[in-house]
């Protein structure tokens, strides 16, 4: 098991590029299991659950040629089906958590899929009926293997279309729900869509793949089902996740950093919500200026109530930058809400932050208020365990800014989000060490 050392205090400067996003590389490479025919992926960011991700689909078959860094061809023209039912791929998925993402476009093209439970992040009970759920009403009957420990989806003579109402604006729901249906029979509708960037892009992809899909990037999905995909090619885009991280890197460490090529249109809310942390972010073409600042003051509300920043399904605050937020905040003047709603665990690191000096009063799962100490005391280094990639990177900041020198362990959650990130920030003026 590998850790980070970090010595804190250091200053950084230059540009830095965000990755291709991970959640939606999750979601096309799993596409390409729709078709026979070829599909290219561009801006792939090659991280740990990307690569276990296509490690898993030559496992079935798959033939994978990455053409150079980042950029890959894949073709599921023969798929073992012995292979897809067996209890080493109930295994292997059960490992991974971008495996759920395979089930929608299995079942759709072979008429059954396993649906074991996936691993992934500790941050709390993570929810699959909306998936299921999804499944079933397109005619997928639903059984429990106890020998598998996982659910079988059968659809023998083929889905059918068919009017939904989603019980919440899931990202993975919506993209498995999506997937199965291209291939149902008929017409699909989907009312309570997530509509993230990245299932906007799962269906570019699916319709440049031939695919009918109306309503992208709002609510109201409606898909017209057709008997086969081809092949296409799709640029990912930047990830938004990698942006904020790096927005909340260059406040916390009082630093002046170059963010490039950042797609500001897929940001939304994003930059406006470091802004209200007293964050200057600044727009050049594609590109993302946050000067150094000696102070970052924290908004109140117009009533001169404690600002709360909260998660909320797109266009609103994705709950994978809370934790970085929550870090920046330790070190700006004034106090702030931080409401994590969706999981129940993500807020369980701060003990950590605490250890380190930081004023945080946990409220209860899923509230923490920070008081902010203005720059003016330093986070202490400490010795911490990423508990998941989004505290992990949280972590990381922290003892970026911290005086003395800090140990991280259990980094390969952090790597199973972040590419190469100790080599990407030292070329900025950090020093971490990997171990």
């Amino acid at each position: 098991m590998s850790k980070f050392i970090v010595e804190g205090g250091h200053s950084l400067s230059g540009e830095i590029r965000p990755q291709g996003a991970k959640n939606e590389a999750l979601e096309v490479i799993s596409a390409v299991l729709l078709t026979k025919s070829e599909v290219r992926i561009s801006n792939v960011p090659e991280i740990l659950d990307v690569k276990n991700l296509i490690a898993l689909l030559q496992g079935m078959g798959v033939k994978v040629e990455r053409l150079s860094r980042g950029e890959y061809s894949f073709c599921a023209k023969d798929i073992d089906p012995s292979y897809i039912r067996s209890a080493d791929f109930v295994s292997a998925c059960a490992r991974l958590r971008g495996s759920v993402m395979v089930v929608g476009p299995l079942l759709a093209r072979f008429g059954s899929a396993y649906f074991a439970k996936p691993g992934g992040d500790k941050i709390g009970r993570r929810r699959v009926d909306t998936h299921i759920d999804g499944f079933c009403k397109l005619g997928a009957a639903l059984t429990y293997e106890h020998e598998k420990r996982a659910f079988l989806l059968e659809a023998p003579q083929g889905l059918k279309g068919c009017y939904m109402l989603l019980d919440e604006a899931s990202v993975t729901g919506t993209a498995n729900i999506v997937m199965a249906s291209v291939l149902a029979e008929g017409e699909t509708t989907i009312y309570n869509a997530a509509c993230e960037p990245y299932v906007q892009q799962l269906c570019r992809l699916l319709t440049a793949m031939g695919a009918k899909i109306q309503g992208i990037g709002s609510n109201l999905l409606t898909i017209t089902g057709v008997k086969e995909l081809g092949g296409a090619s799709h640029t990912i885009l930047p990830d938004m996740i990698e942006v904020g991280s790096f927005i909340g890197l260059a406040a916390i460490t009082s630093s002046t950093l170059t963010i490039k090529d950042v797609s500001m249109k897929d940001l939304g809310i994003i930059p406006e919500s470091f802004r209200r942390m007293g964050v200057k972010v600044e727009q050049k073409g594609n590109d993302i200026v946050v000067p150094k600042q000696d102070s970052y003051e924290i908004e109140s509300f117009v009533d001169g109530s404690i600002m709360t920043i909260s998660d909320a399904p797109w266009p609103g605050l994705t709950p994978d930058l809370l934790s970085v937020m929550l870090v920046v905040a330790t070190q700006c003047k004034g106090s702030v809400l931080i409401h994590q709603k969706m999981f129940e665990s993500r807020l369980f690191f701060v003990d950590k932050l605490i250890d380190m000096g930081a004023q945080i009063i946990l409220c209860d799962p899923h509230r923490a208020v920070v008081i902010g100490h203005d720059h003016a005391i330093k986070l202490r280094a400490n010795r911490m365990t990423s508990p998941d990639i989004r505290a992990g990177i949280a972590m990381l900041l922290a003892a970026m800014s911290a005086k003395g020198v800090s140990q991280i362990e259990n980094i390969e959650q952090i790597d199973r989000g972040y590419e190469n990130i100790e080599e990407r920030l030292n070329a900025l003026g950090a020093n971490i060490v990997r171990e």
